[in-house]
C-alpha cells in the first residue's frame, strides 16, 4: 500500500472477528513501531504485547474505551522508559510516533486497530494507568502511554477527508 494511501484511508476499527493475527504480521507491526523517530534518538519506548484472553478481558473492564479488547487478537501497550527520556513531553511524543507507525502498519496489512489512550491528566486516566501498571507488572520507571487493540477486521469504514483550510496558517497565526 502506498504510504499516502495508507494515511488517507486509515480508520479506527473497533470490531474484530476474534481470529488471531499471524506472528509474522505482529512482528512487522512491532518493527514499524521501532522505526519511529525519537527525541535525541533515546528510543525510550517498550512494547507489551498482550494476547492472553483473561488479561484482555481484565483491561477491557477497567479501561472504559477498550470494550473491544475481548474480540481483538491482541493489544500492544506502548510504554515510555523515564530512565531513557526524562522529559515527559518528549517521551509521550516518541511513544505516540510509534503508535502512529503501528496503526499505519496494521492498516497496510489489511487488519484493524484502534488507539486507546492511557496518558493524560485527570482522575479517570490516573486510575487506568495505575490499573495497567498493576495488570502488566510494569516497573515504576515505565509509563504506559497508549494501547493499540489489533485484530482481523469485522467492519469496514469509508475514508474521511479531514483537511480543513481554516486551520492552516502560514508564517504567522
Amino acid at each position: 500500500m502506498d504510504v499516502l494511501d495508507a494515511i488517507f484511508t486509515r480508520r479506527s476499527i473497533r470490531k474484530y472477528t476474534g481470529e488471531p493475527i499471524s506472528e509474522g504480521d505482529l512482528k512487522l507491526i512491532l518493527k514499524a513501531g521501532f522505526q519511529a523517530p525519537s527525541a535525541h534518538n533515546f528510543e525510550p519506548r517498550d512494547f507489551v504485547v498482550v494476547k492472553d484472553k483473561e488479561t484482555l478481558d481484565k483491561i477491557s473492564n477497567f479501561h472504559r474505551y477498550a470494550k473491544m479488547l475481548p474480540s481483538a487478537s491482541c493489544c500492544i501497550v506502548v510504554c515510555g522508559d523515564t530512565r531513557k527520556q526524562k522529559e515527559i513531553g518528549f517521551l509521550v511524543e516518541d511513544c505516540s510516533a510509534s503508535i502512529q507507525n503501528m496503526l499505519l502498519a496494521v492498516h497496510g496489512l489489511d487488519l484493524g486497530a484502534v488507539w486507546c489512550g492511557l496518558y493524560s491528566g485527570g482522575e479517570l486516566v490516573d486510575y487506568m494507568k495505575k490499573a495497567m501498571k498493576e495488570t502488566l507488572n510494569l516497573p515504576d520507571y515505565i509509563i504506559p502511554v497508549g494501547m493499540i487493540a489489533i485484530g482481523v477486521k469485522d467492519e469496514e469504514k469509508e475514508p474521511i477527508d479531514r483537511y480543513n483550510e481554516e486551520k492552516v496558517h502560514f508564517d504567522r497565526w
